[in-house]
């Protein structure tokens, strides 16, 4: 009995739920999501995109070598809150979980571990391919 009034419960609020975000919805024109702020701000965001990647084309001196740079930078920069995050999950599973069960803290170590060695490669990697592009093409 309980499990089918929880059942219903669920479906109940499901439905609420959806008519809820569908009333919500309002049909959009193209004219309003072209007047709309966001559209200028992705724009503005592409167009500064643009103007970076151009910026490491010159600097490299190639197309090629200029993407490979911006995508680095990108990696770079993203890869720092991606392992701090790693690294916070990795120290809750060693510290936290593992004080009962022993491989829960292994698990926990080699998360640790491999965070910060991504950390390294991709702070490291830009770097490296600075040199190499720079010193090798002169």
């Amino acid at each position: 009995m309980l499990k089918k009034v929880s059942i219903a419960t669920i479906i109940f609020v499901i439905l609420v739920v959806t008519i809820s975000i569908q009333n919500n919805c309002s049909a959009v024109t193209g004219e309003e999501v072209l007047n709309s702020e966001q559209a200028t701000e992705l724009v503005e965001i592409k167009e500064s995109t643009k103007a970076k990647l151009a910026e490491y084309v010159e600097k490299y001196g190639s197309a090629t070598f200029g993407m490979a740079a911006y995508i680095l930078d990108i990696v770079r920069v993203y890869s720092i809150p991606f392992c701090f995050i790693g690294i916070a999950i990795g120290s809750i599973f060693q510290y936290v979980l593992g004080i009962r069960k022993l491989d829960v803290r292994d698990r926990g170590f080699m998360l640790i571990i491999t965070f910060v060695t991504i950390l390294l490669i991709c702070q490291v990697l830009p770097l490296i391919f600075a040199i190499v592009v720079n010193g090798w093409r002169g």
